[in-house]
């Protein structure tokens, strides 16, 4: 899937010169957390988020620090501090460090991102221009879709075929020491497992599988230390 499948399209921001009343008006009749900020050229030159707005001088929550530490610091940061949180337009208050994403991108290269720059959206970018953002709500609007998709019903012999096809792609799923079986979309583990987590990831690799109804678990547990056979999880049917 790539960026462009769960973007939001168009953007929503203000001049670098906008009033920061002017940028959180904007914000709050848009219900949106965040404006891309653009300079008279229309590049985008940052992002005033929410976060950005939580340490002000006005609500009296500017981050307070000990005389002693102050003193410790130089006057170029005290004062970079002082005006973020006390600045008075958009470009006082961005933050500057802006990370963009190509729409044609993976989505996974996008959420690979989010996390490691710890941030909650990402303008994305088409030929240089920005012409949208993905943001962790458009993910979670993207899996709702997937996870409420339709699909066509499924036999049971295509349930098992399908369920074997995924465990043979996963290098940690057991292939030799386990059977699968559906019967009316009711599938079936039996055999055995030396690992007690290897009981979800299959049982969830079973409930990805479009038609299974249910998950039955009768696979026994090989212990490590002593070898011995543990019984089965489910009890097995009367």
């Amino acid at each position: 899937m790539r960026v462009r499948d769960a973007m939001t399209h168009g953007i929503i921001g203000v001049r670098d010169t906008a009033s920061l009343a002017e940028a959180v008006e904007t914000m709050l009749r848009a219900g949106i957390s965040a404006l891309c900020v653009f300079d008279e050229r229309k590049a985008l030159v940052g992002i005033l988020s929410e976060g950005d707005l939580l340490r002000r001088g006005e609500l009296g929550t500017e981050k307070r620090r000990p005389r002693w530490l102050e003193s410790l610091l130089s006057g170029g940061r005290l004062a970079h501090a002082y005006a973020h949180e006390h600045g008075r337009t958009a470009a006082e208050v961005m933050t500057r460090e802006v990370v963009t994403i190509d729409e044609d991108a993976p989505l996974s290269e996008a959420v690979d991102l989010m996390i490691r720059r710890r941030v909650k959206r990402l303008p994305v970018v088409r030929g240089g221009s920005v012409i949208g953002v993905v943001s962790r709500s458009d993910l979670l609007k993207r899996l709702y879709v997937e996870l409420r998709r339709d699909s066509e019903p499924r036999s049971d012999a295509e349930i098992c075929v399908a369920i074997q096809k995924e465990i043979a792609s996963r290098g940690w799923a057991p292939r030799a020491s386990i059977r699968v079986s559906a019967k009316n979309g009711d599938v079936t583990f039996e055999g055995a497992i030396a690992d007690e987590r290897l009981r979800e990831g299959l049982r969830v690799i079973a409930e990805n599988i479009p038609g299974v109804k249910s998950v039955h678990d009768r696979l026994a547990w090989v212990e490590p230390n002593s070898g011995m056979l543990m019984s089965a999880e489910d009890e097995p049917p009367k």
